[in-house]
């Protein structure tokens, strides 16, 4: 039971440790009808393939952050707020994200190369 304890305990002290040393980008949809992703304060429009942590603040309960590309389709929900993390790996192509309730005006994507 000690040793199931202390299992626990290492894996979430490791877990922000792992992701520390990867690229960070900054995904805002809300509170009004803006959706953007940035990387270092800047809109992403090109990034090199790899591993990326994707920090999603979800800042109304109107809208959802969707990210869809090669093997990725992730998504906050409508009718809830709040922060998500994912650690994704990105390969060559293009990636989009949108608001899918309000998809024609709330969109936005970028490629990897």
């Amino acid at each position: 039971m000690k040793l199931v304890a202390l299992a626990a305990i290492a894996a979430a002290i490791a877990a922000p440790a792992a992701l520390a040393g990867t690229p960070t980008l900054n995904g805002t949809v809300g509170p009004g009808f803006t959706i953007t992703l940035t990387q270092g304060g800047k809109k992403v429009s090109t990034l090199k393939a790899g591993t990326y942590v994707f920090k999603i603040a979800d800042k109304s309960s109107i809208h959802d952050f969707h990210l869809t590309g090669p093997g990725v389709n992730k998504k906050t929900t409508v009718g809830g707020t709040g922060n998500s993390t994912w650690k994704l790996t990105l390969k060559k192509g293009t990636y989009k994200y949108v608001c899918d309730p309000h998809a024609s005006i709330m969109h936005g994507s970028f490629k990897v190369t």
